[in-house]
């Protein structure tokens, strides 16, 4: 008994540490056992070590590569979501002039051509700078102004530290059309649009704000979100995790407004 005691204390603590104790081990094992035969024991465990750490390392690379093509498949399709939403609202837009403004209707294809040209540039890119991203809006509220005249106005501000900021492609477009026709298009009289972008603290934050009708009046929890609110949720959750935000909310004294906060990377020069 006392002898299992002692062993016993010699394996949970070892006088000098498991170093010390390894030493021992490996000292006494040499007087015991052929030298040439340890030495092959040894050289088969590690190469044994090093083959399970090269399997577990090529395996991690592997299952990162899979997630990598998974996140980047679901994002084309988000992407692919987007482009037939606001070409259908379009050429609805586009028809409906042919029947009363027709120059308007045919610079409403002009424009439109242009849009899809700039959209189908930015094919293959995750992120573009928000100078990019602001090129590709300026013919869709073109079309958009042609479409309500003098009843649509529309404010983009934008910071000039921010231009060179890298923002998901048609990021601005769904949301902006969503204060159109959601907002502005419904209510009686005129309706104005802001865009913005600027830093916050090292964020990027990016909002788009309207005064139409606003959110139902049961409050903006009751929303359902469309394809271009609910597309875009789902790209920048795919793209930045838990480092994005984004709120919506009733804006004061009407209308609504969503805002964005993006981590804030810029363009590699």
């Amino acid at each position: 008994m006392a002898l299992h005691a002692s062993l016993r204390q010699l394996l949970i603590s070892p006088p000098g540490g498991w170093p010390a104790a390894w030493t021992y081990f490996t000292y006494m094992l040499s007087k015991t056992t052929d030298f040439d035969l340890l030495m092959y024991l040894s050289m088969v465990g590690l190469d044994a070590a090093l083959r399970y750490s090269r399997q577990v390392r090529e395996e991690a690379v592997r299952a990162s590569q899979l997630e990598a093509q998974l996140a980047q498949a679901q994002l084309q399709l988000l992407r692919s979501q987007l482009r037939p939403h606001f070409l259908f609202n379009t050429l609805h837009a586009i028809s409906a002039l042919m029947h009363s403004d027709v120059d308007a209707a045919d610079r409403m294809v002009g424009q439109l051509s242009e849009l899809l040209r700039a959209s189908l540039e930015r094919d293959g890119r995750q992120e573009v700078p928000l100078s990019e991203e602001l090129e590709l809006l300026a013919p869709y509220l073109d079309i958009e102004r042609t479409r309500f005249s003098d009843r649509l106005q529309v404010e983009v501000d934008v910071a000039p530290e921010v231009r060179d900021a890298l923002v998901p492609p048609l990021l601005l477009q769904p949301l902006v059309e969503n204060a159109i026709r959601h907002g502005i298009a419904p209510r009686r009289g005129p309706g104005r649009v802001w865009v913005r972008a600027a830093l916050s603290g090292e964020r990027l934050a990016v909002e788009v704000r309207d005064d139409g009708v606003g959110p139902p009046s049961s409050g903006v929890e009751a929303l359902r979100e469309g394809i271009g609110l609910g597309s875009t949720r789902a790209r920048l959750e795919r793209l930045y995790g838990n480092a994005h935000a984004l709120t919506l909310e009733a804006n004061a004294p009407r209308g609504f407004a969503v805002s964005l906060s993006l981590p804030y990377r810029r363009v590699r020069s």
